[in-house]
């Protein structure tokens, strides 16, 4: 850990131009004047490249470098950004984006002079074909709704002049200008991308309110401010910070010491600390820590659940004794959520017993979708109605899951052997899991469903029979015609009310059919140093550093 300090001291120092430590060697200690942001990831940042901002590691850094047309704030509302208007055509059919005119790439020697030049209508239609490359991107599907048909556009973007950008849809799309704030539909360059290739996960070049400036790969990231970024807060230029540096620390015990010493500004995430150390039963700081840093806490737009493949065209699923729902009910029944989350949480999160929809969307209500909860008459009920009266005669049931969830999942297990259903527990690699689940390899897996943007949508198309794995992301092979039409009726309802209460009977056919065992609605869990303000959160867990201010101490 020292080697790593002093490496990051000088390589900052050296290369970046930047203090962040107070010098040893001066007598009296100095405050630096610049105000830099740190943060620890444990996992790895891939790619700075947004057509591949996939993962919230690379989502993080990206949304600090680019924008696209629009912006979500804090309370999910789609806001104008590089588009200071749209509108929508009646049928929905047609999308027109007024630009900006006084957003400029980063300043960099690719551009004349040196100077960032001005975006135009012409950089979206690029940064928009580009996700159509498999090679380059995996959000294609996002764009099933273009109508790439049109004449006179390509694959259905247009850029009627500079300033005017017009996207055209095959059919009405409720949520399509909520996806267009996702990274992937970010404006990049074309100088850049056709200059680096595929290096260009390593070069960007955006318009955010900071560049790039240093990234040495699974050890630190630095962007700097962007003095020429064209958001204002009232009359200041955004961004209030100097700089943002991004540490990989991978013990969390070492992050956290590092955060406890103001070497680190936040740690976010349940994995990112020691919760039990942190945290009280009911999920808020312990008195030792109230006055050394803070927390910050809300609903988060992710739900974890185990899966289960009901497809009986596999021919193992055939073999499977959870092709029955009764049984599938059984199971839904023989757990205490509030338990889990209350014990192996520390009340961080929601117990999952009113859908797959989390909490933290409008569809959400618990008096409408009526999910599990703990009940072991129910449980004797439904193996009876299996086929399995207090659990004889039924095989014991592997359950795929990671190392990351051992508690969990232990306590899943003992439940259900109280209630006559025996699991085993396989403990399998993470990349070879997803992979398995992707490919339809397994009847029974654990997994999370973060939501992509901020739509009920998101969630209900892992049930849409057109989605069914690999080429989509219904991992279980759900498929009720029901479902798929009331489906397609929202996905084109314009009327929001009206498409709450689709998504609420949608939801709801989910529950009765039990392709699924929802567990808990996560929450954001943050912990941030006491001179760090206007640090937001949001329930889709984003970063956003341009109103950030912090307070440099003395150390």
């Amino acid at each position: 850990m020292i080697f790593f300090r002093k490496h990051f001291v000088v390589v900052l120092a050296g290369l970046v131009g930047l203090s962040f430590f107070s010098n040893c060697g001066n007598k009296h200690k100095k405050k630096d004047p610049r105000t830099v942001f740190r943060y620890n990831e444990m996992a790895s940042v891939s790619s700075l490249d947004p057509a591949v901002a996939t993962n919230f590691e690379n989502i993080w850094a990206v949304n600090q470098l680019y924008n696209g047309l629009v912006q979500m704030n804090d309370s999910l509302k789609v806001l104008p950004c590089i588009a200071k208007k749209w509108s929508i055509s009646e049928d929905g059919l047609i999308y027109t984006f007024t630009l900006r005119k006084d957003v400029y790439f980063h300043d960099n020697e690719l551009f004349k002079n040196g100077k960032g030049r001005q975006v135009t209508a012409r950089d979206f239609v690029f940064s928009f074909n580009r996700l159509f490359d498999s090679k380059v991107s995996s959000a294609m599907s996002l764009l099933d709704n273009v109508n790439r048909a049109i004449p006179g556009t390509k694959n259905g973007f247009e850029a009627k002049n500079d300033s005017t950008f017009v996207v055209y849809m095959k059919e009405a799309f409720s949520p399509f200008i909520g996806i267009l704030t996702m990274k992937f539909f970010s404006v990049v360059a074309r100088e850049a991308v056709e200059k680096y290739g595929e290096d260009f996960r390593r070069n960007p070049i955006g318009t955010g309110p900071f560049k790039f400036k240093f990234w040495e790969e699974g050890n630190q990231l630095v962007l700097i401010k962007n003095k020429n970024y064209f958001e204002f807060d009232g009359t200041y230029r955004l961004p209030y910070l100097d700089a943002v540096a991004v540490s990989f620390i991978k013990d969390k015990e070492t992050a956290f010491m590092q955060f406890i010493k103001g070497d680190v500004d936040m740690l976010s995430g349940m994995d990112a600390f020691n919760p039990t150390e942190v945290l009280d039963e009911e999920g808020k700081l312990k008195p030792f820590y109230k006055n050394k840093f803070k927390l910050q806490s809300q609903p988060y737009l992710k739900t974890d659940y185990f899966g289960i493949l009901i497809d009986e065209n596999i021919d193992f699923v055939k073999n499977s004794p959870l092709k029955n729902k009764a049984l599938r009910k059984a199971i839904n029944y023989a757990f205490d959520r509030v338990k889990l989350v209350k014990y192996f949480r520390n009340n961080t999160g929601v117990p999952a017993t009113a859908g797959f929809i989390p909490s933290g969307l409008p569809a959400y209500n618990p008096k409408k979708v009526i999910g599990y909860t703990y009940n072991p008459d129910k449980v004797k009920e439904m193996l009876v109605e299996a086929g399995y009266p207090d659990g004889k005669g039924l095989p014991e049931i592997t359950l795929h899951s990671t190392a990351n969830y051992v508690e969990v999942l232990e306590f899943f297990q003992s439940q259900l052997a109280e209630n006559g259903i025996k699991i085993k527990i396989s403990i399998d690699n993470d990349v070879e899991l997803k992979k398995a689940v992707a490919n339809n390899n397994l009847t029974f897996f654990k997994k999370s469903w973060i939501c992509d943007y901020a739509d009920e949508e998101n969630f209900m198309s892992l049930f849409y029979s057109k989605n069914f794995s690999p080429k989509g992301f219904n991992y279980t092979h759900y498929s009720n015609p029901d479902f798929d039409k009331l489906y397609e009726q929202a996905k084109t309802e314009q009327n929001d009310s009206i498409r709450i209460d689709l998504y609420q009977r949608m939801d709801q056919m989910v529950m009765d059919d039990a392709p699924i065992i929802p567990i808990y609605y996560d929450q954001v869990i943050r912990i941030v140093g006491n001179n760090i303000s206007n640090l937001g959160t949001n329930s889709m867990n984003l970063l956003n550093l341009k109103r950030v201010k912090k307070q440099n101490v003395l150390k």
